[in-house]
């Protein structure tokens, strides 16, 4: 984020919305431990003087709270009341929590939810495992292309194939630039295999030694809403195991979606 200049066309008022959208938008990333205000001015490239003057105007207007003693800000009350206003957007996790932990729980890997939004695919939620995460690994209100990582893959896989390949197109020189290790040249091989086996698989790309599965939750009419991603070493997901767990985790997303369907959420 730049410090002084403007955006073609931005205005100073839009400016200061977008820093204050951001300032949210990081420290959602680092909840429940918060932020100092020195580590939020140098994340967003902001001067202190402007990192404070944001962030207490969302503190005066409680989107954001301070702790005095360790001296981080955290999301206040008005954040999480916005957050409720959402909430219907969110049923679907809502319902496949209690699913999420107990594979966590069981497998000892990490959980991931994402759902669709576009040509994106935003996580909601993370369901902690065993084996240490990579400090990289996706972060709840992250969001990538459809095509990148195994939920985005598995996504990918369940569109169909022109408006995946229109994903594809639209996404195509974001994902080269910022995703090397894993390029549309990388990810068309893949997702032809996820289609024949029914999830995707990850295997150390765009995490070295992490390996990730990937399944698409599906509505009734086929269409892809939302995917689960276990993630785990690559010690750990020899192919026996990885058959299983791309079955079990298959088995959850149809318990899922049907549950969904009974409440009438999708």
């Amino acid at each position: 984020m730049n410090e002084t200049g403007l955006a073609a066309g931005e205005t100073p008022g839009a400016q200061t919305l977008r820093r204050g959208l951001a300032i949210l938008k990081l420290l959602a990333r680092s909840q429940p431990d918060g932020m100092r205000i020195s580590d939020i001015g140098r994340r967003l490239s902001l001067s202190k003087a402007t990192a404070v003057r944001l962030t207490q105007t969302l503190v005066d207007e409680r989107f954001v709270v301070h702790d005095a003693a360790s001296r981080c800000y955290r999301l206040g009350p008005e954040t999480f009341a916005v957050g409720l206003a959402a909430e219907p957007s969110y049923t679907l996790q809502r319902l496949a929590m209690v699913s999420l932990r107990a594979l966590a729980l069981e497998t000892g890997d990490w959980v991931f939810f994402s759902v669709v939004q576009g040509f994106e695919a935003i996580c909601l939620s993370r369901e902690t495992g065993d084996v240490p995460i990579p400090p990289d690994a996706l972060r709840v209100g992250d969001r990538h292309p459809l095509g990148v990582g195994a939920g985005g893959l598995a996504i990918l896989a369940a569109l169909p194939e022109e408006e995946a390949e229109a994903a594809l197109r639209a996404n195509g020189p974001f994902i080269d630039k910022h995703y090397p290790k894993s390029p549309v040249s990388v990810i068309r091989p893949l997702l032809r295999e996820t289609r024949e086996r029914g999830f995707a698989v990850i295997p150390g790309i765009v995490v070295p030694h992490y390996w990730a599965l990937g399944v698409p939750l599906l509505r009734k009419d086929g269409r892809p809403v939302a995917a689960i991603v276990l993630v785990t070493s690559e010690a750990r997901l020899h192919p026996m195991r990885r058959a299983v767990l791309g079955e079990r985790m298959v088995r959850v997303s149809r318990d899922v979606m049907s549950r969904a369907e009974q409440e009438g959420s999708v």
